[in-house]
């Protein structure tokens, strides 16, 4: 039976793909052989690939996910250190934080991290993710590569980058999943595929109703996502993605401190006036093709393209009265909706080379992003009246090296470069003035990136490197930008320093293990972007660089295998993210830490499994305080949450249950960052409260 395989892994210079560091290798294979693959990789294949990277990546197996109740990255990212994600519902949208990157954009902007789907660009060409986190139940696999470690997918962002790895129909049976439980939640997915020879191909139809924990929360969502892939040749191998997505979500917007006391259930007032809403309906199209050139190289080719619609009414109507009560009734000054159509192209070009003690990556990745369409007047969650016509446009692109050199049978140097070039076009025009505001730029930079990797002992390593971190401003900081006329902010830039271990130690008895991955990291940061106060408009926050700033943390993961008896095991596991993420001498802040991310988070649970299939055990969630504002004036507190998770799986079935939140605490789960918080901001948007699901899993 197999058991947790959440590891923190080396990542090296296959197709961007990571595979476990302690696999059993080829009986030939020395301990730094690479296995080149071609095509659509497959777990077999992944543990059998021998890559190496000098820092932290994680791989998550989608078919662990099926074990528990996840709706969104929080649920799916629940036990990969270094990441904090949080939601206020358990709908589609949460906040997710690497290495402390968005750490002021908890709403909406979403940057820091680059989404891939196989490899594609998912997140925008500016940077952003705002319209489109990604299904986790659509992955086979996700590989979270760390910070600078994102190197191979040619990212130099402060968060890294997540890789969504679809399934096929060669790695995924038929099947039909169902689960329901609290809040109204009912999903069913039907999973259909055929291989014949040279073709496979898989489709997944998916639908979705919640009702939510809130008042105004209810969500509806319905996917396709397919797949098809061809053997053109003994050597070249193709694969056709599609993907549809509609998703409609109320929301519930943000209570005060006194609210939240008071009624955690309860909506935000002008949401409900306002009809908040955020729905987004997505399709996706896109192609890889692999050539194995010969036994030590391979080329791969990728196209995508994305269209997403967003219907946003978020902002509900500001009124004031000019007269102080006088004859004329108040007036409308502001209010929000987001109406516009987002088209992102994207391609990537990868070349493998395997020439003696070097394995060598070549790569170039290019993405177009246009937006068009307008803010609205915002009248009950519909359209009265364009305010601001919008036409953005962002390209980005990026070209990396990098070569993994055996130097010795125990050392490993993996050194390598990326050189970005990418350009932003903001064109905002007010409709009554005409006024047009137009702030672009471009934004070029060599980053380069140098590491080494010791093997200590039979699966023990150690591992350093140093890089060059760099991320150009989203168009939406841009647009929000402090910065007089038509100024540029300027890109964030920065080195990060980062030394760790990763293993597995059989103990006394040879079925019983611990294992461990464990990584430090330092990154001192110029000109990071965050939205601060507007001096020339007290408690309004607009985007500006901030000369230095530090981000520095501790990421762990750490579980074992303790055999109970001939059929049974003990499993634990536990998740340590600690987080030091501050300003370094402002002369506004001082030294002030930064909001939205905990000084650490603690997550794990003891897993009892039997031989029989059956698992039973608690989990929990241990969260430091975390403060709302850059003042560090509002602190909102820690908690700590119990649950249940217990199932039994068959050969041709599999269910689970899940209790959360067993003591029903009250806390907070997401909230808005600010300047200064004060008493009766309205930021806080409660977490779920105690919760029961149940899923089941029929193979067809």
């Amino acid at each position: 039976m197999q058991f947790y395989k959440y590891s923190t892994l080396p990542l090296c210079l296959s197709l961007g793909l990571p595979i476990n560091a302690f696999a059993e290798a080829p009986a030939n294979a020395t301990a730094f052989d690479t296995v080149l693959i071609v095509g659509q990789r497959t777990k077999d294949e992944l543990e059998h690939e021998q890559a190496l990277t000098p820092g932290s990546v994680t791989l998550v197996d989608g078919d662990e996910l099926k074990e528990r109740n996840v709706s969104n990255l929080e649920d799916m990212l629940r036990y990969v250190p270094g990441v904090w994600a949080a939601s206020g519902s358990t709908g589609d949208s949460s906040f997710f934080s690497s290495r402390g990157s968005n750490l002021d954009a908890t709403n909406y902007d979403g940057n820091g991290i680059k989404l891939l789907q196989d490899g594609l660009p998912v997140t925008t060409a500016d940077g952003n993710n705002h319209n489109r986190i990604m299904d986790p139940l659509s992955a086979r696999y996700a590989i979270v590569a760390h910070g600078a470690n994102a190197l191979t997918y040619g990212a130099s962002t402060l968060g890294g980058a997540i890789d969504f790895i679809t399934p096929t129909a060669r790695d995924t049976q038929s099947e039909i999943v169902l689960n329901g439980g609290s809040n109204g939640q009912a999903q069913g997915r039907i999973t259909a595929g055929l291989v014949a020879d040279d073709f496979d191909g898989l489709v997944t139809l998916e639908t979705r109703r919640w009702d939510g924990y809130r008042d105004h929360q209810q969500q509806e969502r319905e996917s396709i996502y397919a797949n098809a892939g061809w053997k053109l040749s003994d050597d070249v191998q193709t694969r056709l993605y599609l993907t549809y997505i509609n998703n409609d979500q109320e929301l519930p917007g943000s209570l005060t401190r006194e609210q939240f006391r008071e009624d955690p259930e309860q909506a935000q007032a002008s949401a409900l006036s306002g009809n908040f809403q955020y729905n987004v309906k997505t399709w996706r199209a896109a192609n890889k093709t692999t050539w194995g050139i010969d036994e030590d190289s391979n080329l791969s080719v990728g196209f995508s393209y994305e269209s997403q619609k967003l219907y946003h009414p978020i902002v509900d109507k500001v009124m004031v009265d000019f007269d102080g009560g006088g004859p004329n009734p108040p007036v409308e000054v502001f209010s929000l909706l987001i109406n516009t159509e987002q088209d992102t192209a994207g391609t990537s070009l990868r070349y493998n080379l395997r020439l003696g003690d070097h394995d060598l990556l070549a790569g170039l990745n290019y993405s177009n992003t246009t937006v068009e369409g307008g803010n609205y007047r915002n009248d009950h969650g519909r359209r009265n009246g364009i305010t601001t016509r919008v036409n953005n446009d962002a390209n980005s692109l990026e070209a990396f090296l990098v070569d993994c050199w055996q130097i010795a049978p125990q050392w490993n140097l993996v050194y390598g470069v990326q050189a970005i070039s990418s350009d932003r076009d903001v064109e905002n025009t007010d409709v009554e003035s005409g006024d047009l505001y137009n702030p672009k730029g471009d934004f070029d930079s060599v980053n380069p990136r140098v590491g080494v990797i010791y093997q200590a002992a039979k699966d023990v390593e150690l591992f350093a490197n140093i890089s060059r971190l760099y991320e150009a401003p989203t168009n939406f900081e841009l647009q929000d930008d402090i910065n007089p006329d038509n100024k540029t902010l300027d890109a964030m830039h920065g080195t990060v320093l980062e030394v760790g271990t990763r293993g597995k130690k059989e103990l006394a008895k040879a079925t019983n293990y611990w294992r461990w991955d464990l990584a430090i990291y330092y990154a001192k940061l110029g000109d990071e972007i965050l939205s601060v106060d507007d001096p020339a408009a007290p408690g309004t926050s607009l985007s500006a660089n901030i000369e230095d700033t530090v981000h520095a943390g501790i990421e762990a993961l750490l579980g074992a295998s303790f055999e109970v008896s001939d059929t049974s095991r003990i499993e634990p596991l536990v998740s340590i993210t600690v987080n030091n993420f501050k300003f370094h001498n402002d002369t506004i802040y001082g030294n002030n830490q930064l909001p939205a991310a905990p000084g650490y988070a603690i997550k794990g649970e003891v897993i009892y499994r039997n031989s029989n299939g059956f698992f039973a055990g608690p989990t929990f969630d241990v969260i430091d305080k975390r403060y709302a504002d850059f003042s560090n004036q509002y602190t909102v507190d820690s908690y700590t949450l119990l649950g249940l998770r217990v199932g039994f799986a068959r050969q041709e079935w599999e269910i689970y249950g899940e209790l959360r939140n067993l003591t029903d605490q009250k806390y907070i789960g997401l909230f808005s960052v600010v300047d200064a918080g004060t008493s009766d901001a309205a930021i806080l948007n409660p977490g779920e409260p105690r919760s029961a699901y149940v899923g089941i899993k029929i193979k067809l």
